[in-house]
């Protein structure tokens, strides 16, 4: 599958148009259960564009990183305080410095196992994960995964409930997102749900925890991206980050609003059409 073309041949307002589209892709499916990632491959291979690759799309989620930051700066604050007091005094008992113990264990999986395909899956970004029909397989298994989440979860714990283990279990589920498809806050937020957790207070824990993954992802790859001729240089992929920033801002706060009322079916039957309409559609370009 072919990346973008350099900035040199479609001229910098081109280059910055499909920056634009993929920023806008990227703030509204980050957050929303339905991968991010597989959005970023689709849509511009659909639109003709080719795809992205993973250091492109990984920058771009630092517009994401920056507008869960800020959406989240008080409680970002009030557990940074309650961790460091908790550690001085080694005494964990504060529904926010278990948050912040649990938000650091829960990253760990995800970052022995990014750093492990860093290091010995150089090629990862050619993986046949990435293909259309195992993104459309990744999409269909996931989301009917959530649908039996939604299905049996109980529903009654709160933020204020976390323990250790949430984030062991969660964190573990947020591995999962390293293959395209998964969507990270929608492996999340399933593991959540099965854990008994409310909607919304699920997906707050998944915003919150995934703030050092993405960070981590976007930081690591920020020089390959802006180095390599496919990101079209800094002015693009700043144009990307920006779009993503307040259509991730607008995102959050939807679904926050959404989970308290709604149940998650409507995005497990997105994730299902989505999923055959991108396996229908490889199929085709096959043949």
């Amino acid at each position: 599958m072919t990346t973008l073309p350099p900035t040199e041949s479609l001229g910098v307002l081109e280059a910055c148009w499909r920056f634009l589209v993929l920023g806008v892709v990227q703030g509204l499916t980050e957050f929303l259960p339905i991968s991010s990632t597989a959005h970023l491959k689709v849509v511009p291979v659909l639109l003709g564009w080719g795809d992205p690759g993973v250091a492109v799309t990984a920058v771009i989620q630092l517009g994401s990183i920056a507008a869960v930051i800020g959406f989240f700066r008080e409680d970002l604050k009030q557990v940074i305080q309650a961790s460091w007091q908790a550690w001085r005094a080694q005494r964990w008992e504060t529904p926010e410095a278990r948050l912040g113990q649990a938000i650091l264990w829960g990253t760990l999986p995800i970052l022995v196992a990014g750093l492990g395909i860093k290091l010995f899956v150089p090629d990862f970004d050619q993986s046949p994960l990435r293909s259309l029909t195992s993104i459309g397989i990744v999409s269909i298994v996931m989301g009917l995964l959530l649908g039996l989440a939604e299905r049996w979860g109980s529903r009654r714990r709160v933020l204020g409930d976390v323990e250790l283990r949430d984030g062991w279990l969660v964190g573990l589920a947020q591995t999962l997102a390293l293959i395209p498809g998964v969507s990270r806050s929608g492996s999340t937020l399933t593991a959540a749900l099965f854990d008994g957790w409310k909607r919304s207070e699920a997906a707050r824990f998944s915003f919150l925890l995934g703030i050092p993954a993405i960070s981590l992802a976007g930081l690591v790859e920020l020089k390959d991206a802006f180095s390599q001729p496919a990101a079209g240089g800094a002015l693009p992929l700043l144009v990307g980050i920006a779009s993503s920033a307040v259509v991730s801002w607008l995102a959050i706060a939807w679904l926050l609003r959404f989970l308290q009322n709604h149940s998650t079916w409507w995005f497990v039957g997105y994730r299902v059409f989505f999923g055959l309409g991108v396996i229908l559609w490889a199929a085709r370009s096959i043949a």
